[in-house]
């Protein structure tokens, strides 16, 4: 009994920390030239970032990313009436033209270097 009430203790004591290890949006932002040069995250055609390689923080980079992503998308497309998955289509377009030689796009879902 005494080591279950330890274990949920030392679990409750980590959900309530997890937080802290997350990277806020300026951090993910900071870091995301130096991900994709390193190959960790990559440009998707529906206008999000996909991890390539799940080392380090890419999975926090990509999700901060693209939460602050999907909330323009859908300003945008409320702004101008048009649907959601148009505005990520449109931005996916744009992201995976302006992706420099060197860092990863996805196209018809492989993985490549540009």
């Amino acid at each position: 009994m005494r080591m279950n009430s330890r274990f949920f203790a030392v679990l409750l004591a980590l959900l309530m920390s997890s937080p802290v290890w997350a990277l806020s949006l300026n951090e993910a932002m900071s870091a995301l030239p130096a991900a994709k040069s390193a190959g960790l995250v990559g440009e998707q055609p529906d206008g999000y970032l996909g991890v390539v390689s799940a080392s380090g923080n890419a999975g926090d980079i990509a999700r901060q990313i693209n939460q602050a992503r999907r909330q323009e998308y859908q300003r945008l497309a409320q702004e101008n009436g048009i649907q959601l998955r148009d505005v990520e289509s449109i931005a996916g377009k744009k992201a995976l033209e302006r992706t420099p030689s060197g860092q990863y796009i996805l196209l018809n879902d492989v993985w490549m270097k540009k």
